[in-house]
């Protein structure tokens, strides 16, 4: 993990997941109360290959995942926005899932 912050200044934490996707956990400007960004950065949208000629993406590859061409004019909501007492709530189930494997 490697701490920063972003470019106006609030605290950031970017890592990776099990699949090497950039994700963050990042304070937030919500001026009405505490809160953090948390979650996966990039939607990074994917077709099976042996759909993506019906879909309309060209692709010489024929099997497994690839990229899926999404308009800028498009937005993904990829990250969560909590307050400190909808963590509090997820809190107990993260740690136990670090102690047992479970949640």
């Amino acid at each position: 993990m490697k701490k920063t912050k972003t470019h106006r200044g609030f605290e950031l934490i970017k890592f990776n997941d099990l699949y090497d996707s950039s994700c963050s956990i990042q304070e937030s400007s919500l001026a009405t109360d505490q809160a953090i960004w948390i979650g996966i950065d990039d939607a990074d949208p994917k077709i099976m290959a042996s759909q993506a000629d019906e879909y309309g993406v060209e692709t010489n590859k024929t099997t497994g995942w690839v990229e899926y061409p999404i308009s800028k004019d498009v937005s993904f909501n990829t990250r969560m926005h909590l307050n400190r007492e909808q963590v509090k709530e997820i809190l107990p189930h993260l740690i136990k899932f670090v102690e047992t494997g479970e949640i």
